[in-house]
């Protein structure tokens, strides 16, 4: 059984497209023979197109580019020199650095949400996922499916019609409230003279698609643009292969191969018994042993879904609703103090200690007076203070709905690690939907991905997660320096993001200055956006479309 949709090029298309992509018919694929500005266009126009990469590739750029002699472009061309050199500096002396100096574009189409959080994993490496403010899940595939992961060992057995049957019901719940809600957000925030009609509309667009992706399963597809080095790409394929999740494993297979067409010589030990086979099994046994004496220490609280596992959680009782929550559980009582020795350190002629029980002497006028000139004059949310803000840090434990910690898990520095994913700990309807009435209606199909899930989870305990409605609630930790902590709360609380995540966030800062005390590195955070958002992202897409009629007039 084929688990993925294939797309239709004509002749002349494919011959286009050859050049430029290392396969025109699998889900997984690389850029080629392009500059690298036009790869990362064709990226950040991804995230917000529901069209694939080679589509997006024949419909938006193609024509601005000069193809002249491309068709005689080999990328193969001094390939064996360059593996000879490799083979030599690597393969002889270990080096593994040269592995860190070539990178790939590649294109991960058709991949459920839970697989984008292992694809996502990564520190060193950059991902753009298609987003469900401005993709509406409510089209179908070109193969009249509609985008949530068919898993071939789950339809072919006898729970594969009711799998397909009640994730239809949850896609046909989506698009029918979908048009009801955007009506609802035009009565109350009427347009006014002074928006542009598009900037308006697509803003609409943003909140409806913001207060539904609650209801999206877990399963739906996304497509993922990963830009990352050989070493980068090797540590992630390893983990992979050692997932328990099929559909993992899979992918792995169609990324190793695709890559192998680029940088093959990176790759060499992944197939290697010594190497990649002892490493995957070292990486799947960290995730099983643990797993295994937690179980026998605490059953009661044992879930069948450790660390980046997102499996069916048999664990603790929830109840049909549930409250997101953010507790801040670990900070240092002394970490401004440790702050202000970091910012003077670089300008000092002695030993940390000695500096420490100076700065430990300060009065309060001259702390503020270091702080206001270690943090300087921030005129926008990327000015950022240095790295001596990394010497404090915060631990959160998390409950919200998986949406968010999409979005949350997605911040790189962050040291970020989360339960299985069920519906355990409940969901919530979000303000909006009950308020334009349709609350019943969003309940339903959550009850709906609730007994679904129950009735796989027994048989299918991985695959069981793709039937998770996204609105169901996930407990994570988010660890991070006061720097990092500046740079998410900054970010993602400004009005044009999601309401679920705002709100974390600012709990999240709030905690900083009243819990741990740290009134100085909180005030630092000075873009921390408490506002009420409304049309949230009205006053952006507003700059958008000014930008384009400037462009335009140019």
């Amino acid at each position: 059984m084929v688990a993925y949709a294939s797309e239709h090029f004509t002749p002349s298309e494919r011959e286009v497209l050859r050049p430029y992509v290392t396969n025109l018919d699998s889900p997984v694929f690389a850029l080629v023979n392009l500059p690298e500005v036009v790869k990362g266009a064709l990226f950040a126009r991804y995230s917000r197109s529901s069209k694939s990469l080679r589509r997006l590739f024949l419909d938006e750029f193609v024509e601005d580019l000069d193809t002249t002699g491309d068709a005689s472009v080999d990328a193969s061309v001094g390939l064996r020199r360059a593996e000879q050199l490799y083979a030599r500096v690597f393969g002889d002396y270990g080096d593994d650095s040269v592995a860190q100096l070539g990178g790939v574009h590649l294109a991960c189409e058709q991949a459920s949400n839970v697989l984008t959080k292992v694809l996502e994993r990564g520190r060193l490496m950059s991902y753009l996922e298609q987003s469900t403010r401005y993709i509406p899940y409510d089209v179908r595939l070109s193969s009249g499916h509609y985008r949530y992961y068919r898993d071939p060992e789950l339809l072919e057995s006898s729970l594969g019609a009711r799998y397909v049957g009640e994730m239809d019901r949850m896609f046909d719940t989506y698009g029918e409230l979908l048009p009801r809600l955007s009506e609802h957000l035009t009565r109350v925030h009427p347009p006014t003279g002074t928006i542009s009609p598009i900037a308006y509309r697509q803003s609409v667009r943003a909140r409806a698609l913001d207060a539904l992706r609650g209801l999206l399963p877990a399963g739906s597809l996304s497509n993922v643009g990963i830009y990352g080095s050989g070493q980068s790409y090797e540590l992630l394929l390893l983990k992979m292969r050692g997932h328990p999740l099929p559909e993992v494993r899979r992918y792995a297979e169609l990324m190793v191969d695709e890559l192998r067409k680029v940088i093959p010589s990176f790759l060499t030990r992944l197939d290697r018994p010594e190497r990649g086979g002892v490493w995957s099994e070292y990486l799947a046994g960290l995730r099983q042993g643990p797993a295994g004496l937690v179980a026998e220490l605490w059953p009661e609280l044992a879930d069948q879904a450790a660390g980046d596992t997102v499996g069916g959680s048999v664990g603790i009782e929830g109840s049909p609703s549930g409250q997101w929550s953010v507790d801040l559980v670990d900070y240092d009582p002394e970490g401004e103090e440790k702050v202000l020795t970091a910012l003077c350190y670089p300008f000092v002629n002695c030993s940390e200690q000695e500096l420490a029980e100076r700065v430990h002497r300060l009065g309060p006028d001259e702390r503020t007076a270091l702080f206001a000139a270690g943090v300087g004059e921030r005129s926008n949310r990327r000015h950022r203070p240095g790295r001596a803000f990394e010497r404090t840090a915060y631990r959160f434990d998390v409950v919200s709905d998986y949406g968010a910690f999409r979005d949350l898990q997605r911040h790189r520095m962050l040291t970020v690690e989360w339960q299985g994913l069920s519906t355990n700990l409940g969901y919530e309807i979000p303000g909006l939907v009950a308020e334009a009435g349709l609350g019943d209606a969003y309940a339903a199909s959550q009850e709906r991905s609730r007994e679904l899930h129950a009735a796989l989870v027994e048989r299918f305990p991985e695959q069981a997660t793709y039937a998770v409605a996204l609105g169901f609630h996930i407990r994570y930790s988010l660890h991070c320096s006061a720097r990092e902590a500046m740079h998410i709360t900054e970010l993602r609380s400004t009005p044009q993001g999601h309401p679920a995540y705002r709100a974390i966030v600012q709990e999240m800062h709030r905690q900083i200055a009243e819990v741990a005390g740290h009134q100085a590195i909180a005030a630092a955070m000075r873009f921390v956006d408490h506002s009420d958002a409304g049309l949230g992202r009205l006053e952006s897409e507003e700059r958008a479309a000014q930008r384009r009629l400037t462009a335009e007039g140019g």
